[in-house]
């Protein structure tokens, strides 16, 4: 059964949102206060309404309590809308809620009122940006949990024809591989100890943020 996904909000990060969760087959139900962006997602999502989020009996009516995950995406035009949207959310028993923060202060009242989960778009494309530029062989860097990163890198020139076995990644960097991307197919593999890594590949690695640096520098 398709995941029931409720997204308020519309902005960039609302309507990107909308979008790519639809494309996984998610039955997304969105609505924004503007006519406009309600129109342009009405294209892609389940259904998509024109309302005011922060009037309680409206939102009541799209029953956020039978959803799977609730979403407050109100953007930098309002953080009193997302802060009330948010705990109504809560008071109407959302099981799963999350909201989007512009500040350290917006997120730490988010949580005070409901939020299950708070996330600031901009502030985490940064962080994996700088990664990307700081270190050239990052090729995607995603949070995982509160300390791990997935991160995809290029293998350097000195990591080609030996195995992982020989790399020894985990003991010397506190790296765990979970994966090889093939350059010569873009094919996702299974890392096999005894298999040499070959030019192009790529290492979906898991780790500590800190591990990333230690590895460029020490290859």
């Amino acid at each position: 059964m398709a995941q029931q996904i409720l997204i308020v909000g519309l902005g960039q990060f609302g309507m990107s949102l909308a979008h790519a969760l639809s494309d996984k087959g998610a039955e997304v139900l969105a609505v924004d206060r503007r006519k406009d962006l309600v129109e342009e997602a009405s294209s892609f999502v389940t259904e998509a309404l024109v309302m005011n989020a922060t009037d309680e009996a409206e939102l009541a009516r799209l029953q956020p309590g039978q959803r799977d995950v609730a979403v407050c995406a109100i953007g930098d035009d309002s953080k009193e809308a997302s802060i009330i949207c948010t705990a109504l959310l809560r008071q109407m028993g959302a099981p799963w809620i999350i909201s989007r923060a512009n500040d350290a202060m917006h997120q730490r009242i988010l949580h005070l009122v409901g939020a299950h989960q708070v996330v600031n778009p901009e502030q985490e494309f940064g962080k994996r940006f700088a990664n990307r530029l700081v270190y050239q062989n990052v090729v995607a860097d995603m949070p995982f949990g509160e300390d791990l990163h997935i991160t995809e890198i290029k293998i350097l020139p000195t990591m080609i024809g030996k195995t992982l076995m020989e790399l020894a990644l985990p003991k010397r960097f506190g790296v765990m591989v979970v994966a090889i991307r093939r350059g010569t197919t873009g094919k996702i593999l299974q890392p096999t100890p005894n298999a040499p890594l070959q030019e192009g590949d790529n290492l979906v690695i898991v780790s500590h943020e800190s591990a990333i640096p230690k590895l460029s520098e020490e290859f």
